[in-house]
C-alpha cells in the first residue's frame, strides 16, 4: 500500500512538472514568462544573440556618422547650373538677366555652394553682347571681374545674319564667347541637367 502511495505521488509530481514545463514553454513562445507566485506575466528578456542583433554596434554607429558627414560634404560641394536666356533687344530684360545672375550667385555663395551661370543670347538678344550696341556693356565688364561664375554666350548664327543684314562686322564684347547656335547651346545645357530661366 505504501508502495502505491509513493508511485502515486511520483506520478502526480511528474504530471505537475510536465504541466509547469508546458506553461513555461507556451509563455516563452509568447514572449513572456509565467510566474506562479502572483500570476502576473513579466517581460521576457531577449536572448543574448537577439540583444546583439538589435543593438547597433560601435562600428555601425561610426559608419552612420561618417555617412551623414559625407552627405553634408557632398551637399556643400554640389554645383548648381543655370541658363539665363536673352532673345529680345530690351534693356530692361537684359538688366533683369544680369540681376538674376547676381542674385543667384550671391545666394549660393552665402550657402557655401558652387554655381555656374551662362547667359545665352540669340536673335535680337544678341545686342546685349554686341560691342557697338549693348546697353549693358559696362555691367558685363564689371561682372566679368567680380562674378567669374557667370559667363556669356553669343549666337554665331545670329551674328552672321546681322553681318549680312548690316553689311559690316558685328563685334562681340570680349567677355563673351561665340557659340555656333544659341538655341542649340540652351538645348545641350538642359540635356546635361542645367536649370533654364527666361527673364
Amino acid at each position: 500500500m505504501i508502495r502505491f502511495q509513493h508511485i502515486g505521488k511520483a506520478v502526480v509530481m511528474a504530471a505537475i512538472v510536465v504541466l509547469v514545463s508546458a506553461s513555461f514553454s507556451a509563455a516563452e513562445q509568447g514572449g513572456k514568462y509565467w510566474t506562479p507566485a502572483d500570476g502576473q506575466p513579466v517581460p521576457h528578456k531577449a536572448s543574448h544573440a537577439r540583444q546583439q542583433a538589435a543593438k547597433p554596434t560601435t562600428a555601425t554607429r561610426k559608419h552612420s556618422a561618417f555617412a551623414r558627414m559625407e552627405d553634408a560634404a557632398a551637399a556643400k560641394k554640389r554645383e548648381h547650373h543655370l541658363i539665363l536666356q536673352v532673345n529680345t533687344n530690351d534693356p530692361a530684360a537684359m538688366n533683369l538677366a544680369l540681376n538674376n545672375a547676381t542674385n543667384v550667385t550671391q545666394y549660393y555663395k552665402d550657402a557655401g555652394e558652387k554655381v555656374k551661370i551662362e547667359v545665352v543670347t540669340f536673335g535680337p538678344g544678341l545686342h546685349m553682347l554686341r560691342e557697338d550696341t549693348s546697353p549693358v556693356k559696362t555691367r558685363i565688364e564689371e561682372m566679368a571681374l567680380s562674378t567669374p561664375e557667370v559667363s556669356f554666350k553669343a549666337c554665331g548664327n545670329t551674328q552672321e545674319k546681322m553681318q549680312k543684314a548690316e553689311n559690316k562686322d558685328i563685334p562681340i564684347v570680349r567677355q563673351a564667347e561665340v557659340v555656333k547656335s544659341g538655341v542649340v547651346r540652351v538645348m545641350e545645357l538642359q540635356e546635361l541637367g542645367w536649370a533654364y530661366v527666361k527673364p
